[in-house]
Formats: structure tokens, sequence, C-alpha cells
């Protein structure tokens, strides 16, 4: 069980307004690539080959799963790690006073609402998605779920809301429903899910030491630094050569081996990654996450292809 301990806020140096910039920094922009992109994947995938692509669309739902959807799960997981960040991260803005009092948790409930009332405008399934993962985002972070204390549900809840999830959503703002009937669409949706695993357990080396102190019971913090570095590693591949190998059943060799090359790459890298996870995970994600998502694109336009 996760471990508190009092929060001593510091006063705010605004004199108690927070700062348009500190707000900003809760909502991380830096983590809204990876759902942007995988709902770009699921928008191509589930697009018309034989239509112009609906661009005015796509962007509409890429802000609902970057700024929005992942904002509002950012910000409350600030306002609930804000114990563990004053111990791994003492410069965030709520430990440091940046984000007085409960303004942090007032951000992410405003931000939750309204994600959903731009979701409603899109259609009812994109509302059940984006309920689907703000919920998602909300039993990651909060009590009394907070899955994020395991570092198997909490970084495939994670995985499953930045890939799978967002991948859905983009499907079915673009193609609807009908969209889910498409060959490999929602399979490779899922697999992606899987592979981003590991790629959210590479987030947790840079908190081991306020993890293991707090009790959140992360994978490096569980299995040891080397052999959580591994797994991740395996997680990550695993689901790609599944992919590659399905694309090169179904008589698409260069998409297949594309994604098999794409593979091959982060593997090379992985190399380094496994001599120093806590060091290298950081340059892994601007390296061989790039690499993942890449294929991640390949994919979608094989889907896409498939009709």
């Amino acid at each position: 069980m996760e471990k508190t301990r009092p929060l001593a806020v510091k006063a705010s140096p605004t004199g108690g307004s927070p700062s348009a910039g500190a707000i900003l920094e809760i909502l991380k922009p830096v983590t809204w690539f990876a759902p942007m992109w995988a709902f770009a994947c699921g928008a191509v995938a589930a697009s018309d080959p034989g239509a112009p692509f609906p661009y005015a669309m796509m962007l509409a739902g890429v802000l609902l799963a970057g700024p929005l959807v992942c904002g509002a799960s950012q910000a409350m997981n600030d306002w609930c790690d804000r114990h563990v960040d004053a111990i791994n991260q003492p410069e965030r803005p709520i430990p440091s006073g940046r984000l007085p009092g409960r303004t942090g948790f007032y951000v992410a409930v405003g931000a939750t609402l309204v994600s959903l009332g731009y979701a409603a405008l899109l259609g009812p399934l994109v509302l059940a998605a984006a309920a689907l993962a703000l919920l998602s985002g909300w039993a990651y972070s909060a009590p009394p779920l907070r899955l994020k204390t395991s570092g198997w549900w909490g970084a495939g809840l994670t995985g499953l809301s930045y890939e799978g999830l967002a991948w859905i959503t983009g499907s079915l703002v673009i193609g609807g429903g009908a969209a889910m009937g498409r060959p490999m669409l929602v399979l490779f949706a899922v697999l992606y899910s899987i592979g981003a695993h590991g790629i959210m357990t590479l987030n947790d080396f840079k908190a081991v030491e306020g993890d293991r102190e707090m009790g959140i019971a992360s994978l490096p913090v569980t299995m040891g630094v080397d052999r959580a570095v591994r797994l991740a590693c395996a997680v990550m591949l695993v689901p790609q050569l599944i992919v590659a190998a399905l694309l090169f059943a179904e008589a698409m060799p260069v998409r297949g081996g594309a994604i098999l090359l794409l593979a091959l790459g982060q593997l090379a890298l992985m190399r380094r990654l496994v001599r120093d996870p806590v060091r290298f995970a950081p340059w892994y994600n601007g390296t061989g996450v790039v690499l993942y998502v890449a294929g991640m694109m390949v994919a979608a336009f094989a889907v896409r292809a498939s009709l």
C-alpha cells in the first residue's frame, strides 16, 4: 500500500495567484504526443482510400486526445503525485507552491469536464471513448484505485489509454462504428497498447528512489532495474513482430518488412538502454520510441489499404 506524508505546500511566489505557466506545466504538453499520434493512426486506418482525407475532423479529434483528455489526466496525476514529487521533483508546480492549495485538483476537474463537453460535440461514440479514457486516467492516479501503485496494472492501463483507446477514438471520429469491422484495425490497436506497457515502464526508472520510499510497486522497484528493463524491451518488441507477421500473412511484404526493420532498429538501441536504464531511458524515449510510433503509422496505412 502506498504511504502518504503531509505535504508542506510553499507559498505561491505570485501571491496566491497561479501563473498560466504553472497550470500548463501540470498539463504536461510533452505527453500529449503519444495519444495524438495514436489518434491520427486510428484516423488513417479508418479513412476511405478513395475519398479526400478529412483533415479537419482529424485535427478536431487530435485536440481532444492530446490537450484535453491527456492534459486532464496529467493534471490529476500531478495532484495525486504531489507527495512523491516532493521527493523526486520538488520543483514541480504543486510541491513548490507555484500552484497553491487545491488549485491543481480544480484544474484537473475543470479539464475533465471540458473534455467531456468537447467530446460530446463529436458524437456519442466519441464521448463514450473519451469518458473511458478519462476514467482510466483517474483510476490510474486517484484513490481508492490508484492503479499506478502497481507496475503491472498502472503501465497497462496507461498504454491502453494512450495507444489503444486513442487509436479507437480516431477510428470512430473518421469512420464511425463501421470502422470497427475493418480487418486488423482493433487487433493492431490492442497489440500496440500491449507494447506501450513497456514504454510506460521506462518512465518509472526516473523515480525509483521516491517510488520505493512511498511504497509504489513499479516494476523497477519490485523486479529490480535490470530485470525490469529487459522485460520492458521484450514487451515492446513482441507485439511489433506479431504485427509484421500478420502483414506478411496478408500479402503486404513491404509494410511488414518496414515494421520488422523498425523493430530491429529498436533492438539495436536497446543494447545501450539495458546497460544503464536509469541513465538511458530518456534517451531511448527520444530514439527507440520514435521508431515504435513510426511502425504504428505504417500499420495504420496497411489497415487503410486492406479494403
